[in-house]
């Protein structure tokens, strides 16, 4: 890979926060071996699942995983505005220059000013993101990070407007979803759980996002998907 992604605006997490992804790192690799391919989603905009996604990331790749981060949000991704992303090269090939045939995977693919830390940015928006991300390009390149990656985050779109993450699922290994504490009802997050397990993906648990702790900062809690019946 000649060129590389700078990210400008890395956040600086404090004790507990750093403690937390430590912990939700930890029982992820208890999940299995086979465990490569991990998505990521939520029930709806807002709730936080881009950052969990990229600091799970950045906690692996700081444990000396090689890791990759997919941005598959191909209706409103985040992170190029977040952390300030900037590329030596200014054509910047994304995901959906790969799944439209206009790029090859070495295209699309860049190192980090984070070290083991990868990532597929997703290029411009698509009209028609769902059959691009159903297609057998997307599976290929699965199939391909797959080999090279101890651990590939794929970051998709909230799965109760949009189906992109269903559709996605069949390509990994399992899902976790993240839910924003007091913003997500129990209904609408047993309907995302039954939308993944008809799409035949392993749930491996949720992240309850933003809950208030007694000094007002917020924190991350894992829970294993048992809770819910």
């Amino acid at each position: 890979m000649a060129n590389q992604i700078i990210f400008n605006n890395l956040e600086e997490l404090d004790y507990g926060q750093r403690e937390a992804f430590n912990s939700l790192r930890t029982n992820l690799q208890f999940c299995g071996a086979d465990l490569k391919v991990l998505l990521f989603t939520s029930c709806a905009p807002n709730e936080g699942k881009s950052t969990v996604a990229f600091q799970l990331a950045r906690s692996m790749a700081e444990n000396n995983k090689k890791v990759v981060l997919v941005d598959a949000d191909l209706r409103k991704s985040v992170m190029l505005g977040r952390y300030k992303a900037q590329a030596a090269d200014k054509k910047v090939g994304g995901l959906s220059h790969y799944l439209s045939k206009q790029a090859q995977i070495s295209d699309i693919l860049f190192a980090t000013n984070i070290p083991n830390f990868d990532v597929i940015l997703t290029g411009p928006l698509s009209p028609n993101p769902t059959e691009l991300l159903g297609g057998p390009l997307f599976s290929e390149l699965i199939e391909r990070l797959r080999e090279s990656y101890d651990m590939v985050i794929i970051d998709s779109p909230p799965l109760a407007p949009v189906i992109d993450a269903a559709v996605m699922a069949p390509c990994c290994d399992g899902a976790v979803l993240v839910i924003e504490s007091n913003a997500t009802s129990h209904r609408m997050a047993v309907n995302v759980k039954k939308q993944l397990e008809m799409a035949n993906c392993k749930i491996l648990g949720a992240v309850l996002n933003k809950v208030k702790r007694d000094n007002s900062r917020y924190y991350y809690k894992y829970k294993h998907y048992g809770e819910y019946k």
